[in-house]
């Protein structure tokens, strides 16, 4: 009688790092098969044909000039609040808080729009904005890495919970600022003298939100790549204990590095106010803080991987809008649909980082 424990059918192993070309090939594969279940699905839902469902994805990112800068400023945004991330997250410092941070920023520049927009000149006011939200957003970033870097926290739960907090700051200050009373909402803040919005940039009304986030994208790159604050956030990420061997000072390396991801955060707030919304809720931020930790893990950290994948995201997601739109179907359809497209672009990380091996066959 045979005591041997049957081996399993398969099991999964790691493996080792798959060249670019092999790891985009499978990206590229996942976002083929996402589109090809998104069409099936609008297909069974409304009888429509398969090839005019992908017509109207590509109509929903670039179907008019104003969706096609929608969708730019969209990309911009989520790149934006991505680079915020990076920094903590290469450091192993889970910042869920991205969320919060934005709200913050946009909080602080909205205050600055009510109060100066009609005592001090519009540069003025831009300027007193750009530098309210950076400082609120760091801010926002420093509390958790204080109480990390001090007592050990755990900042997962921290900053998750300070993205609740900010939610409940905006609410009473718009109950404060309601305009008109009762509406229970800001309105577009400064519409007949504009004072505190970015102006347009080349006849472009994102212009200036497209720029920033350029200037942003080559600074976070230089600062990761190429500078001493880059390689102890990169040591620290690796091992503290390395870290404190080699002479950095780790609690100073988090609280720094944290607050400068809250104060771009904060900053990507300023945008959405003063150069897109005009106004500030509860949904300012959009979910965008979430969607951003994806982005930043499924390129690793990659300042140039992560504008590739923003777009790809945010012109699957207008295309879902445009579907459901389109078609007359549930409002909660482009959720349905956008959560198919991330589960196969999240899934196939799976396939780039493990493989299935088969129960060989052993001779008698």
């Amino acid at each position: 009688m045979n005591d041997k424990k049957k081996e399993p059918l398969f099991h999964i192993v790691k493996r080792d790092a798959l060249p670019w070309y092999q790891s985009v090939g499978i990206r590229a594969i996942a976002i083929v098969l996402a589109l090809i279940v998104c069409a099936v699905v609008t297909m069974i839902l409304t009888g429509t044909n398969p090839i005019q469902v992908f017509q109207s994805i590509i109509a929903g990112a670039f179907g008019s000039a104003r969706k096609t800068w929608i969708t730019f400023q969209n990309i911009a945004i989520l790149l934006l609040i991505s680079l915020a991330l990076t920094p903590a997250f290469k450091m192993k410092f889970w910042n869920i808080g991205g969320e919060g941070q934005v709200l913050v920023g946009g909080l602080a520049s909205a205050a600055c729009m009510i109060c100066l927009g009609n005592k001090l000149p519009n540069g003025v006011v831009i300027l007193c904005m750009i530098v309210a939200s950076i400082l609120a957003g760091a801010c926002w970033g420093f509390l958790p890495a204080f109480f990390k870097a001090k007592w050990n926290t755990n900042e997962t739960l921290f900053t998750l919970m300070l993205n609740y907090v900010a939610m409940q700051v905006v609410t009473f200050c718009i109950v404060y600022w309601e305009n008109p009373v009762g509406s229970n909402s800001v309105g577009i803040i400064n519409a007949p003298t504009k004072a505190g919005w970015l102006p347009p940039l080349f006849g472009l009304d994102y212009g200036w939100n497209l720029v920033i986030v350029l200037l942003l994208t080559v600074f976070m790159f230089i600062y990761m790549k190429r500078t001493k604050h880059g390689y102890e956030i990169s040591v620290v990420g690796e091992s503290e204990n390395t870290a404190r061997y080699a002479g950095i000072n780790v609690g100073k390396v988090i609280i720094r590095t944290v607050g400068i991801s809250g104060g771009i955060a904060g900053l990507a707030g300023f945008i959405l106010v003063s150069g897109s919304s005009h106004t500030i809720s509860t949904s300012t931020a959009g979910g965008r803080g979430f969607t951003a930790i994806i982005v930043a893990w499924l390129a690793k950290f990659n300042v140039w991987a992560m504008a590739v994948i923003s777009f790809l995201l945010v012109f699957m997601q207008q295309g879902a809008i445009q579907i459901a739109t389109q078609y007359n179907l549930n409002e909660n359809a482009s959720d349905v649909i956008t959560g198919i497209i991330l589960f196969f672009v999240i899934g196939c990380e799976f396939f780039i980082n493990y493989k299935l091996e088969f129960r060989k066959k052993h001779s008698a």
